[in-house]
């Protein structure tokens, strides 16, 4: 055989597997397409969009058993905020101040680059004033917080949290998402796709951003995205000018009635091409048009505060009603919690402290301490903390050695996943408590250690979810938000 008609032989059979390929998809497409659906809806054969217990859409089998929270409210300080500052204090950190944090206790630890070529590490005490707080006589920085100190007896502070990572991206990532790869669903949209919402006017998840001393890390669109489940369940990031929303106001000359004719159509064409595909994306396609055109008038009633009194703004502070602070983020977040929106994420920017600290950290704080206290008060009198569940926390804790120069105003701190501090409120958890201990350094865990997978876990929990079973199969493989690592619920934060 020449090598001409061994190409021409080669090519004929390269048409033949082609044709065979597309005769098979062709017919099978809508079969497939409809496999790929029941797949993402669960192995039940039941549409996650049947309303159940007063919500829309969510898998018919959840909850598992009755949970005693409704809804979370996650307030991420992106950047990671120094529990050593803040709240893992021991007297006998000013007496190891300037002293060189022993090899025992770093234990050969993993470093980031920024302090992997550093000789000494110089431990750095506080700077700030603590007392203790609360019946239980926690420490908190009195200076930095006052008003977080007076709900101490309604919080659970976690002091041993700790993650794998060390870097800002794979850590927010992990956190949010169960795992250090890109591209898995975040918090909110698993309970979207697994609870639904009782709000069919208002997205299920909603994120909002603001900045605090600094921009800091960047924060990418992924972090509230829905990975592999259908992108309906994806956050919605809501900002603070004229459009809260982007493109969801009608184009000039464009009016409502217009609007519905034009979604009307697209519809049709959308479920023409769903019946031929099969594909859930169109299905989800559809479900967010219908959304945003609903929102066209629920979200500027919610983005409103011109009904609020006074005395709202006196409990969360003078910023609350400038647009775009986390005051203000943090006064529709409750706006939202009362509307039934089961996820609201709360990004604070700007907790990178790899310098300057003591000044940084003040301005933080400032911006986010009576806000965050006045949202446990307000659900509180409310009568709503039983059933919301309040996180403050962020991706990692600072490290007890200084990073760079030690002087008195200008030290800083680097990454540190080992330990680091969280609180939560209300939702089933367990109030007035210090949880875990770390040692004099601040840098090990001693007793009673929590992963960010037991913490999700543990949330799940409080909403009535058995995180071993809400699974998703992606790629031949059992996905859920805790990971597959053996981490758990933890029985000591439950009430």
């Amino acid at each position: 055989m020449t090598h001409a008609q061994f190409d021409v032989q080669s090519s004929m059979l390269d048409v033949q597997r082609s044709l065979t390929r597309r005769q098979l998809l062709s017919g099978t497409r809508s079969c497939l397409g409809a496999a790929a659906l029941a797949t993402l809806m669960g192995n039940t054969g039941i549409a996650k969009d049947a309303p159940k217990q007063n919500s829309i859409g969510g898998l018919p089998e959840l909850p598992h058993f009755p949970g005693k929270a409704k809804r979370v409210i996650y307030l991420f300080m992106a950047g990671g905020p120094s529990h050593i500052d803040l709240f893992d204090y021991k007297p006998v950190l000013r007496k190891l101040h300037g002293t060189q944090l022993p090899e025992s206790v770093r234990k050969g630890q993993r470093l980031t680059g920024m302090t992997s070529g550093q000789k000494s590490f110089p431990c750095v005490a506080p700077m700030f004033k603590f007392k203790r707080y609360g019946e239980r006589g926690t420490w908190v920085n009195s200076e930095l917080l006052p008003h977080t100190a007076s709900i101490v007896d309604d919080i659970a502070i976690i002091r041993t949290m700790n993650t794998e990572a060390i870097n800002h991206d794979p850590a927010i990532t992990y956190i949010n998402t169960g795992t250090q790869q890109l591209g898995r669903p975040s918090f909110g949209s698993w309970l979207s796709y697994g609870l639904g919402s009782p709000n069919k006017n208002l997205p299920s998840y909603v994120t909002m951003i603001s900045v605090g001393a600094s921009p800091g890390q960047a924060l990418y669109s992924r972090l509230w995205g829905s990975g592999f489940l259908p992108s309906k369940h994806q956050g919605v990031q809501f900002r603070s000018g004229s459009d809260p929303v982007l493109f969801l106001s009608n184009p000039a000359g464009v009016s409502g009635e217009l609007r519905r004719k034009m979604l009307d159509g697209l519809k049709k064409i959308n479920a023409e091409n769903f019946e031929i595909t099969g594909d859930p994306e169109v299905e989800a396609r559809i479900a967010q048009y219908e959304m945003a055109y609903r929102m066209q008038t629920s979200v500027p009633d919610l983005m409103s505060l011109k009904d609020e009194p006074k005395s709202t703004f006196d409990l969360y502070g003078p910023d609350s009603q400038k647009p775009g602070t986390f005051a203000a983020n943090c006064v529709l977040a409750r706006r939202m919690a009362e509307r039934g929106v089961p996820f609201v994420q709360l990004f604070h920017r700007g907790w990178d402290q790899h310098g300057s600290l003591p000044k940084s950290i003040r301005t933080n704080c400032k911006g986010t301490d009576q806000p965050a206290a006045a949202l446990v008060k307000d659900l509180k009198q409310r009568g709503m903390l039983d059933d919301t569940i309040v996180i403050c926390g962020g991706e990692f804790g600072r490290t007890i050695y200084s990073q760079g120069t030690l002087t008195k105003d200008n030290h800083g701190r680097d990454h540190h996943g080992r330990c680091f501090s969280t609180w939560v409120a209300g939702g089933g958890f367990k109030p007035g408590i210090d949880y875990g201990q770390t040692d004099d350094h601040c840098y090990n865990i001693v007793a009673d250690p929590v992963h960010i997978s037991d913490l999700n876990a543990t949330v799940l929990h409080c909403l009535g979810i058995d995180h071993k079973r809400f699974t998703v199969k992606y790629q031949g493989l059992d996905w859920r938000l805790s990971g597959v690592d053996g981490h758990d619920v933890v029985p000591g934060l439950l009430a």
